[in-house]
């Protein structure tokens, strides 16, 4: 079964020779090489592109290891498109696991101490040459984001462009799973949108998979990545943060959990470097808190979202899956799947109890912003009594704005607004896209 990505597909197309290099990122596994190896490849062949316009390179196979040496890789690539008449695709997988070379013959002595990194040749350079060559259009995949996506404007002098890939949303899962919708659902909380778990049918392969990935795969390239002496503080940061997604936390809280966790003491900051680095491999993703009435970001506290729920269960051996959770994750992955900037939103009120004054905070899970509107939305399982709904919508309604509010409740419901404005939607039909939150 091949599972189409056509977000991707048509991001992809509407990109095509615009004399940019293509950045396709995203966590290792989702997808992005039988994206552009496969669909999109497959897509260009059938509009007529012939079977030798296209040089290919996967960096991940022992083949091709010498190539990760980006002069190695920079004459390859000449030599497969000597015939200027002809117009190529270039496709590189997996190209931060592309070294940098010292270069010949350069008197390092009389090179300031601040301008050392130019002694170097990097993939950066030779992309930013090869870009100049009008009959080629170039496409990269990459893992990680520290040196790709943070780095896009800076090393490709805007001639980058990024394409995030995510993996499966609910609507491409859906459209493969067979199952009905609600039945779908508890499905992809569980094991979540990894294309090769979603095709894995025996349900045992399927979590062996996931766990597998995470040791052989994520766990494996970090340690390797920052030359880490053992994964042991790393394995326990992910668990800790797999129990407590949604919840705010920071590096000391963390360091505590996992400290607990590995009966052994570690320190603030080398929890918050290993948070970069679980960033940074995509595993997951942070949203800031922001004031709404002080119109300001807190800096203390962060939650922290894994970027598939199949993986952060398999990490925890399917524990602890409280479904309000879960559900809150998954709709924050939609959102920033969609594109929008999501933070966490906090009201401060004034609240007089026993005759005392107390100043309190209060949540609304997501603040979506598009550039020029802004959202609130909060994720329930449900409204069914006067007080669980005055209860969910307590801050929304205490924001002291009049920007459009949407609560997102467990299952099918359609859209129906109440006497407050606040607009109330099943997870599905947001999932599927048919309901837009602007």
């Amino acid at each position: 079964m091949v599972i189409q990505r056509e977000q991707y597909l048509s991001e992809l197309l509407s990109k095509r020779w615009n004399g940019k290099v293509k950045i396709i990122t995203g966590i290792r596994r989702c997808g992005k090489s039988f994206l552009l190896f496969n669909l999109y490849k497959e897509y260009l062949q059938k509009e007529g592109v012939e079977k030798d316009c296209f040089v290919e390179l996967a960096l991940d196979r022992k083949a091709h290891i010498k190539y990760r040496n980006p002069d190695e890789l920079y004459e390859y690539v000449l030599k497969k498109t000597q015939n200027v008449e002809k117009r190529y695709y270039v496709f590189i997988d997996e190209i931060q696991l592309s070294y940098k070379v010292k270069n010949k013959g350069v008197d390092e002595s009389m090179v300031p101490e601040e301008d050392r990194d130019m002694l170097y040749t990097t993939f950066y350079d030779i992309l930013n040459d090869l870009m100049g060559r009008s009959n080629l259009d170039i496409y990269v995949t990459g893992s990680n984001s520290k040196m790709l996506s943070k780095d896009v404007v800076t090393n490709f002098r805007d001639r980058g462009t990024e394409i995030k890939v995510y993996p499966l949303s609910f609507m491409e899962f859906y459209s493969v799973s067979e199952m009905e919708k609600a039945d779908a659902l508890e499905e992809y909380l569980t094991y979540g949108g990894m294309p090769l778990a979603v095709l894995e049918k025996d349900e045992t392969e399927k979590r062996k998979y996931l766990k597998g990935l995470h040791k052989r795969v994520y766990i494996k390239d970090i340690v390797e990545r920052y030359k880490l002496k053992d994964d042991e503080v790393l394995e326990a940061l992910i668990d800790a943060l797999s129990s407590a997604v949604g919840s705010l936390t920071n590096p000391h809280n963390l360091a505590n959990a996992a400290s607990t966790l590995m009966r052994r003491n570690t320190s603030d900051h080398t929890i918050k470097n290993y948070l970069d680095y679980l960033e940074d491999a995509y595993l997951f993703v942070s949203a800031q808190r922001y004031d709404i009435k002080g119109k300001r970001y807190f800096e203390n506290t962060l939650k922290y979202y894994s970027m598939d729920t199949g993986l952060r269960n398999a990490k925890l051996n399917f524990r602890q899956q409280e479904k309000s959770h879960l559900m809150e994750n998954m709709i924050f992955v939609e959102l920033i799947r969609r594109g929008y900037n999501v933070d966490v939103g906090v009201v401060e009120l004034t609240i007089v109890k026993d005759g005392k004054k107390q100043q309190s905070q209060y949540e609304i899970d997501f603040i979506v912003n598009t550039g020029h509107e802004k959202v609130y939305v909060q994720s329930a399982l449900n409204v069914d009594t006067a007080a669980k709904k005055n209860q969910e919508t307590f801050s929304l309604r205490n924001s002291g704005d009049f920007f459009r509010k949407i609560v997102i409740v467990d299952g099918n419901a359609k859209p129906w607004t109440d006497e407050d404005g606040i607009i109330y939607v099943g997870v599905i039909p947001f999932l599927l896209g048919n309901v837009s939150i602007l």
